[in-house]
């Protein structure tokens, strides 16, 4: 016999397509291990139900059915022993035939009742009353009857061990130490009965007892072997609901997670991929479900590349290489691609695997950036506190310079320290406002009285007229439909919801055409997962659309269009609804709708408090 060939290890991951009969990656019968894409695909193969079946039935049952299929063997080797005899001359007498033919009978009765009637059993630890019977006790009398009538012409002794071995396995220890008993019994009834006829009682009866003290320790081995057998199942029973939990519970993580993971093997055939990982490789939708071939699209060469580079310098392919995928559309993704190799040990896994962990950059940029902004957050709140009070001593001692002041050109100076130090204020009062911080909870407010209180105020500082031809429009009307109107409660506290509605109306009086109408505040209630709904404010102008870098950059801090602008109105105003629940987001709708820039914020609605039962 030749060795078998070593493996390359040096070889290509991706150097040869797979062969045509290659195994297949999940085993039938540890489907739950895999993700549920790869499941369904496994369980496409079909799956013997006999073999199901067999694997759902206790173990109880299967060894009740081995005794039964044993007893019908020996009825048969009995019967075929008694027609034999008399088909080659011999005279066997008819109580032997029909009690034979009779236990035959039996034993194949008994043998298919179990497939029809006890398969819904599985909790079954002993045999029932009748059903003892019915084996137990019809082998004893048959055996007993047959070596009292035979005597010694044919030693049937050694038949007794089948019931005795019987009640052991599935029945009481105490059960099957009284069958061993009663099979004693009649075994030294029947030499004693015997040996008064040839005289021979002696050592009749000394066989017999040491065939008793047989049984007696036949019942005893194997009812203790079953009943450690009957723990160590109910031992790996309960390990393996264990790790099918366990793994429900992996499968259930890995397919939640929001970076991509797939397991490919040498021939670039992908085993198992997550949702996420289907999205990343495909420019829209997912990608098929796995198993699929990595190998033979132009957009995902890149990846085999990486593949076979980390293949050469593991550090490097742990600590992450940038792909970039380029799709038929022409489309563009930037991942950053990580691989782990391991190794198989026999088994089931007798082949390398590569496990890839694929994010998108912008992902990662957008937690670099985030985290960036929480550590500048922090120093800038530090900072503030420190400025404030030179500050205010800056604003005092101006204060008292403008008492002072003379000339025209000493007003005009302490009014721009003035103007300035407010500014400064402003921005201060901004950066701490979304500093981190414990806080109590916000009341509930009615929010339709508050934001159209809000809007008013803001119309008459600003000077606008009210009325039809106002520059502002309210319209309410779509939170009629909210269960709890008129009662409509938010969680809000009243001065940040002015601060966060002020900021988008000023931005909407900046850009807007000018017309009647240009400014459009409106408020409904939106059906969710929450009985009580949310509410939607929303702000639109019909001034010119944003464009695509602005709006990418709308709620990052010190990001402003305006020259003397801080660029923290959105910022805070995100900062804000996030503190209570809400969100705030942009959209830019189509032509030819008429306000096509509109800012909105989702709320949650309170749900109704239950009225108190009146006594």
């Amino acid at each position: 016999m030749s060795p078998a060939p070593a493996r390359d290890t040096q070889a290509s991951w991706f150097g040869s397509p797979p062969d045509a009969d290659t195994q297949p990656w999940a085993d039938p019968g540890i489907n739950d291990t895999g993700f549920a894409e790869s499941t369904q695909q496994t369980q496409g193969r079909a799956t013997s139900p006999i073999r199901t079946s067999e694997a759902n039935r206790a173990s109880f049952h299967r060894i009740y059915r081995a005794f039964l299929t044993a007893r019908f063997a020996l009825a048969v080797v009995l019967l075929g022993v008694v027609v034999g005899s008399w088909l080659l001359g011999g005279h066997p007498p008819l109580w032997l035939f029909l009690s034979t033919f009779g236990y035959a009978i039996v034993t194949v009765a008994l043998l298919t009742l179990p497939a029809s009637n006890q398969g819904h059993r599985t909790e079954l630890q002993s045999l029932r009353p009748r059903q003892a019977l019915a084996s137990v006790g019809i082998d004893l009398a048959f055996f007993a009857v047959m070596h009292y009538f035979t005597g010694s012409a044919v030693n049937s002794q050694a038949l007794l061990v089948l019931p005795v071995l019987m009640a052991a396995v599935l029945m009481t220890r105490i059960t099957a130490l009284g069958v061993a008993a009663a099979a004693t019994l009649n075994l030294l009834a029947a030499a004693l009965l015997q040996g008064e006829d040839s005289n021979n009682l002696t050592a009749l009866m000394t066989q017999a007892g040491l065939t008793g003290f047989g049984l007696f320790a036949i019942a005893a081995l194997a009812s203790e072997l079953s009943a450690r057998l009957a723990k160590e199942e109910r031992s790996a029973r309960g390990s393996l609901e264990l790790a099918r939990q366990q793994a429900q519970l992996n499968r259930l993580v890995i397919e939640e997670m929001t970076e991509g993971v797939m397991v490919v093997d040498r021939q670039g055939r992908v085993r198992t991929a997550n949702p996420a990982a289907r999205r990343l490789l495909a420019s829209q939708g997912l990608v098929p479900s796995a198993p699929f071939q990595l190998r033979g699209v132009p957009a995902w060469q890149d990846l085999i590349n990486a593949v076979e580079r980390g293949q050469s310098s593991p550090q490097r392919a742990e600590d992450g290489q940038d792909v970039k995928l380029v799709f038929d559309d022409q489309s563009q993704r930037d991942l950053r691609l990580r691989v782990r190799f391991t190794k198989g040990k026999g088994g089931r896994t007798p082949e390398d695997m590569c496990v890839m962990l694929l994010e998108d950059l912008r992902t990662v940029r957008t937690r670099q950036r985030q985290d960036k902004l929480a550590a500048m957050g922090r120093m800038s709140a530090g900072i503030a506190h420190e400025i404030r009070n030179p500050l205010a001593a800056i604003a005092q001692a101006n204060a008292l310079l403008a008492e002072d002041a003379a000339t025209a050109t000493q007003v005009k100076l302490t009014q721009l320290v003035t103007d300035n130090v407010g500014r400064l204020k402003h921005i201060i009062d901004d950066i701490l406002a979304v500093a981190p911080g414990i806080r109590p909870p916000a009341p509930a407010i009615d929010p339709l009285e508050t934001i159209v209180a809000i809007c008013n105020d803001w119309r008459s500082t600003q000077g606008l007229a009210p009325g039809e031809d106002s520059l502002l429009d309210i319209d309410a009307s779509g939170c009629q439909r909210a269960p709890t109107y008129p009662h409509l409660k938010i969680r809000f506290e009243p001065e940040h919801l002015q601060r966060v509605l002020v900021n988008l109306l000023d931005n909407a009086l900046r850009y807007n055409s000018g017309e009647p109408g240009a400014i459009n505040v409106t408020l409904r209630w939106m059906p969710s997962a929450d009985p009580a709904g949310m509410l939607m404010l929303s702000v639109s102008n019909d001034g010119a659309p944003v464009s695509a870098d602005t709006e990418r950059s709308l709620f990052e801090p010190f990001f402003s269009t305006r020259s003397r602008g801080t660029g923290l109105g959105l910022y805070i105003c995100r900062e804000l609804c996030e503190r209570h629940g809400a969100n705030i987001d942009y959209r830019l709708h189509p032509l030819p709708l008429r306000h096509r820039n509109e800012f909105f914020v989702t709320v949650p609605v309170e749900p109704l408090a239950p009225s108190n039962p009146t006594v």
